[in-house]
């Protein structure tokens, strides 16, 4: 089976890319807007023709589509930027895949909801998000359900892997943790964190499973940031070193509104009885022990 990926180079894409080299049946075309990284393929999403010629000469089977502007600020200071990236993007990949016949994998957010519901949101929730990414990553959602049968959305929580690549609050909390005796972390927003490798590793076997369909896939458990700090900190074994101060999200002003949950569960793999995902304080751990000698 030929796989065409896109954001090829980004966090999640290398871990995807990597669960696909562990099986023989796959053959990988991994694209990027530029080649760097696992990218190979130079394909930039918004170009229409850049993106069918590249269906025309590789032909995938399947496409996992991982391309975005994930950058939330810049979504509301560049809306027509983010909705290019998001929904324009996305459109342009899904037309590909309808010339060539292809599955598609769309990868979306938990930041499509507006953060009200006290407990995790499943996927039969209404979406209602108060920010532009979360806004375009949804109409990106609208139009792989409008225009394809064969797709699967997988709505992720907070993303952590890649290490080096990955520029996200784990890597940033770890990396301060090593240089200062005291953070202020927010307690006031609640998640679900989720680990590239073990997204990958199952979003490959509900795709090998055939269940066409939305689904959310995070770790198991939520926890504000201020609670996955203090994980870090004691990860980094520095819990006796570093003091982690609870502050109200108030106190960092930032351009875009951000939902106070991003909670996911992930109702539809309990029901199938296909949820594999670790608990979100063992992957952190795994993930913070491997990776801190390299700070």
């Amino acid at each position: 089976m030929r796989v065409l990926t896109t954001g090829s180079a980004g966090m999640l894409g290398a871990a995807v890319i990597e669960e696909l080299a562990r099986e023989s049946q796959y053959e990988v075309v991994a694209t990027g807007r530029s080649v760097k990284g696992h990218a190979k393929v130079e394909m930039d999403i918004r170009n229409w023709p850049a993106v069918r010629q590249a269906f025309s000469v590789h032909k995938p089977d399947l496409v996992v589509h991982m391309a975005a502007e994930t950058n939330v600020d810049r979504c509301e200071l560049e809306p027509e930027h983010g909705y290019a990236c998001n929904a324009f993007g996305t459109e342009n990949i899904v037309r590909a895949c309808v010339e060539v016949g292809a599955t598609m994998v769309y990868i979306s957010t938990a930041n499509v909801f507006s953060g009200d519901k006290d407990e995790p949101y499943h996927e039969y929730d209404v979406p209602g998000s108060i920010n532009v990414y979360g806004r375009s990553k949804l109409a990106g959602e609208r139009i792989v359900e409008q225009a394809l049968s064969n797709y699967y959305i997988f709505r992720a929580g907070w993303m952590v892997g890649g290490w080096d690549i990955d520029k996200k609050f784990v890597r940033k909390i770890a990396q301060l943790c090593s240089e200062q005796d005291e953070l202020k972390v927010v307690d006031d927003t609640f998640g679900s964190l989720t680990f590239t490798t073990d997204f990958a590793s199952q979003m490959m076997k509900v795709v090998g499973s055939g269940l066409y369909g939305l689904y959310h896939l995070a770790n198991k458990g939520t926890a504000s940031r201020w609670e996955i700090a203090l994980e870090i900190v004691d990860a980094m074994g520095r819990k006796e070193d570093v003091k982690v101060q609870r502050i109200p999200s108030d106190q960092f002003p930032l351009p875009a509104p951000r939902p106070r949950s991003e909670m996911l569960n992930n109702f539809k793999l309990d029901l199938l009885d296909m949820d594999s995902m670790p608990y979100w304080k063992d992957a952190l751990h795994a993930y913070i022990k491997g990776n801190k000698g390299r700070l």
